[in-house]
């Protein structure tokens, strides 16, 4: 008997699932079995069909804990799966939890599509976490949660599970833009702004993850400490919200991608704020400077708490000191400084532009290179593929995967970059939202206009904006650098027939073939 089953991830063991004593993420087989059981414990609270303010909440909070690289502590884990049963008997008396083992041992494509809205379910939770924090919500998308869960636990066929798949990208898709409204409304439209990688000497905090509201409040409770802000991995977009940079301590970057943090926090001078997931297992040389806060969790490192009370991580930052002179750090490919800001507002400011240099023959084509990132070796792919971009297409990223090409001089077309960053992997929306606007100025459907995705993938916010953009029929999207192990011949079948999804191949081949298209 396998001592856990987990295959979430992109780097999950070879490419079928971690079965061992722990995943390749790091989080050992007790913790996977715990987040099993919180999930069973969530399928039974929707079961109960009642619904309240407190069950909304176990409900984004329990799925987003069991994103990858969120929560390693079973502490916190059991506490929250505690909560959800009380709730649970507080509705209907009696507590049956689902037993998911059910959906890994189901047939093949009951498991896969189970799976494709379980992981699509998750990713969006933390969407509808994002916004809740900013008071957004929206009852059709807290609905719907229900929904999916408690059909995770039914019997249904193929066909019914199918429709929830691609029910779970629309309706993520209104989520999406109910996140884009309350960062704009709370921080202000993204301005594009150029961001140095250089560290400056003194005391500084990096915070990591996605949340903007914490990041906030961090720089408020730190105005005029003498301790700088450095963004770091998917936190890189907050330097162009306007409500954000205006602090004048935001000063910059820390590092490259998330999956390079355990070499590039080796021994830093300065403490570490993970504000959602993107945690790696922490190494001895500066476990004691990594703080969490909202869904992480980690055993023995210290927890902010809901208060938002950032004392702590200030005077861990000013004992530290930071470096004794500014470190010049690089990106992936040697660049000394990125570009993000570059949202569906800073765009479209420059559509009509955009408009005319593909009439004019001088925009070929738009590339959307982006995704989650990860340290499997393949994804040298990605930086390879916008290498051989030729000088006349423009290139859309986003997310983390954007590390891999953000600091590469790739010129521009007539003043405009050639590499423009959208932002996190939250903020799909916005290049969602500029493809259906040049589709409108076109007078064409998205798969008319000279556009293609180039995807990469890695956890489960990826895997709802896949069920987005096949929920809106977006054709001919590149997958790498692996098909996920959870979806089954016939699933990918269906969705390489019906949407022509590819798996990425060699850059160069890709890229002919894409170039060949009669758009």
């Amino acid at each position: 008997m396998n001592e856990m089953f987990c295959f979430q991830c992109q780097q999950t063991a070879h490419n079928t699932g971690c079965t061992g004593k722990a995943g390749v993420c790091g989080k050992k087989a007790d913790t996977a079995n715990n987040q099993d059981d919180l999930i069973g414990a969530l399928i039974a609270l929707a079961c109960t069909d009642r619904r309240s303010e407190r069950t909304d909440e176990l409900i984004l909070k329990g799925l987003f804990t069991t994103i990858t690289n969120v929560n390693f502590n079973n502490d916190t884990i059991l506490m929250l799966k505690n909560e959800i049963e009380q709730a649970c008997k507080a509705l209907s008396h009696t507590f049956t939890p689902y037993d998911m083992s059910k959906i890994w041992n189901a047939d093949e494509d009951t498991r896969s599509l189970k799976s494709l809205l379980l992981f699509g379910i998750k990713g969006m939770a933390a969407y509808a976490y994002h916004a809740r924090v900013l008071n957004r919500t929206d009852d059709i998308v807290n609905r719907f949660f229900y929904e999916a869960l408690k059909a995770l636990g039914e019997p249904l066929p193929a066909d019914a599970l199918l429709a929830l798949v691609l029910k779970t990208g629309e309706v993520n898709l209104r989520c999406m833009k109910l996140l884009d409204e309350a960062n704009t409304a709370a921080f202000g439209d993204p301005v594009p702004t150029q961001v140095p990688l250089t560290i400056e000497k003194g005391p500084f905090i990096v915070v990591s993850g996605h949340d903007l509201h914490d990041m906030k409040l961090l720089l408020e409770q730190t105005k005029d400490r003498g301790v700088n802000i450095y963004t770091h991995s998917e936190m890189l977009p907050a330097h162009g919200y306007p409500e954000l940079k205006k602090h004048s301590h935001l000063k910059g970057n820390f590092g490259t991608g998330w999956q390079n943090q355990q070499t590039e926090f080796h021994n830093i001078p300065a403490p570490i704020l993970f504000t959602t997931n993107c945690l790696m297992p922490v190494r001895q040389s500066y476990s004691d400077r990594v703080f969490t806060t909202s869904v992480v969790s980690y055993p023995e490192l210290q927890h902010i708490g809901e208060d938002k009370d950032f004392t702590p991580v200030i005077e861990k930052a000013l004992e530290c000191g930071g470096y004794k002179e500014d470190k010049h750090m690089t990106g992936m490919n040697g660049g000394h400084f990125v570009t993000t800001g570059f949202a569906h507002n800073a765009v479209l400011s420059h559509a009509e532009k955009i408009i005319e240099l593909i009439k004019a023959g001088k925009i070929r084509r738009i590339f959307l290179i982006g995704g989650c990132d990860g340290a499997a070796p393949g994804r040298s792919y990605y930086t390879d593929f916008a290498k051989l971009t030729p000088s006349d297409t423009l290139i859309l990223t986003l997310a983390c995967g954007k590390y891999r090409i953000n600091d590469l001089d790739l010129g521009e077309i007539d003043g405009l970059p050639r590499i423009l960053d959208c932002g996190q992997c939250n903020d799909a929306y916005s290049a969602i939202k500029i493809a259906f606007a040049l589709s409108e100025a076109f007078d064409c459907t998205v798969n008319d206009l000279p556009l293609t995705l180039v995807l990469s993938w890695y956890e489960q916010k990826a895997v709802c904006i896949l069920l987005t953009l096949l929920y809106l029929g977006i054709q001919n999207m590149y997958l790498g650098p692996t098909i996920p192990a959870f979806i089954s011949e016939n699933v990918l079948q269906v969705l390489q027939k019906n949407y022509n999804l590819t798996p990425t191949s060699e850059p160069e081949k890709d890229l002919n073939a894409i170039l060949q298209m009669n758009h």
